[in-house]
């Protein structure tokens, strides 16, 4: 598992978040567990809304991961599913921002059962340590474009999961 190294600006989102276990319900990605009914929600938004999002980037939806306090301890994390706006201008009240600082990430491209697998702990615990590389900061996302179609359809499927490293 090989990563590409890149530079990217500032990062705006906006979308839904989830603040807990995501695997309470579920033990696995799939959309019974908390991951999966925050995507529901938001695309369900997306359905109803989406002329609300004003400067919306087309082409592509973030999943990000952000480590708190309680997610040694507990397992809590907060997931946050949303798209990438160009600025943020009459958001609605609904919807949560993130600002992601400019940063370099190792970018790794997840495909098929990739997708569904162990990849934090492959690249948190094997290939970062070794890698000369540092994670500053308490988070990472997955992108997603038109190469994912779907968890049903996951053996077709890529996605690629950001890392900020320093």
């Amino acid at each position: 598992m090989e990563p590409i190294i890149i530079d990217r600006g500032q990062i705006i989102l906006v979308g839904f978040s989830f603040f807990g276990d995501p695997f309470q319900l579920s033990g696995e990605w799939t959309e019974e567990n908390e991951i999966g009914r925050l995507w529901n929600r938001f695309m369900a938004y997306l359905d109803q809304h989406s002329q609300r999002i004003k400067h919306a980037v087309a082409g592509a939806a973030y999943e990000l991961h952000l480590e708190h306090a309680e997610t040694a301890a507990k397992g809590h994390f907060e997931v946050f599913a949303g798209l990438e706006v160009e600025k943020l201008e009459d958001m609605p009240v609904e919807l949560v921002a993130k600002i992601l600082p400019a940063s370099k990430y190792a970018v790794f491209t997840m495909s098929g059962q990739q997708i569904n697998s162990d990849w934090p702990r492959q690249i948190y615990q094997e290939w970062l340590p070794g890698s000369g590389f540092r994670a500053p900061f308490g988070y990472n996302f997955q992108y997603y474009d038109q190469r994912f179609k779907g968890m049903d359809r996951l053996e077709e499927s890529a996605i690629d999961v950001y890392v900020p490293i320093a």
